[in-house]
């Protein structure tokens, strides 16, 4: 429970009833911090961040390159997409959102990160199906690719087509990488299956637990990151 709460946003989509709320911590006076729910279940907070700022640093530093091109699935609260302009290496990004109110909650100014991804130069947002787009042919090739859309390969948000998992899925999403490129793919629970579909298609594969100590439910929590990189053309 919490000392005081804020609804900041409420909204109909198609995944369902979608809240974004700001509240104080009872077991931390002062703190106050940002959420989303989605069908009224919690979907993410602004207190715990560690796993999203990781996959855009892991997948920076696994890449290795500069002035690279980013494409973001997923806005969330935006730390994934703050984390990778806060590395230096990151030249333009681009975050794919199915849901324009998660585009205007930013653009508003009612989460915490607005005014710094609004105000950055490199930083752009459209709404659309990240999925679709990578399950197309390529218009554009990025450096860095980095999902964050569902809580899971097997714990998808609303009726997601699961395809991108499959060997099939991740070969077309390969296409969209420019060589040396990476993938990265966020989950909470781990997935052989999703490992096994990225060693049948990338040349190198990197699977990272984060752990982090959740002490308002007392808990040590572990997200999984996926990554996967296409070859350099001179490896």
């Amino acid at each position: 429970m919490s000392s005081s709460i804020q609804i900041l946003a409420y909204d109909d989509t198609p995944l369902g009833v979608l809240c974004l709320r700001k509240r104080e911590l009872l077991s931390r006076p002062g703190t106050f911090v940002t959420e989303i729910t989605l069908n009224h279940e919690f979907l993410m907070s602004s207190y715990h961040t560690d796993s999203e700022k990781a996959l855009s640093k892991i997948g920076v530093e696994m890449h290795g390159g500069a002035d690279l091109d980013v494409m973001v699935g997923g806005l969330g609260l935006g730390y994934t997409a703050k984390a990778a302009l806060d590395t230096g290496q990151v030249q333009s990004l681009e975050v794919v959102e199915i849901l324009p109110q998660v585009i205007n909650w930013l653009q508003d100014g009612l989460v915490p990160l607005s005014e710094e991804l609004n105000k950055d130069d490199r930083f752009a947002m459209g709404e659309g199906d990240a999925y679709r787009r990578l399950a197309n042919p390529p218009a554009t090739r990025h450096d860095l690719i980095l999902i964050d859309i569902d809580h899971s390969p097997d714990d998808r948000l609303g009726t997601v087509d699961a395809s991108f998992y499959s060997e099939a899925g991740l070969r077309s999403a390969h296409q969209h990488l420019q060589e040396g490129g990476v993938l990265g793919v966020w989950s909470y629970e781990e997935s052989d299956s999703l490992t096994a579909a990225m060693n049948q298609v990338f040349d190198e594969v990197q699977v990272e637990p984060v752990r982090h100590e959740n002490e308002l439910i007392d808990q040590v929590q572990t997200d999984w990151l996926y990554f996967g990189k296409r070859r350099s053309i001179n490896s």
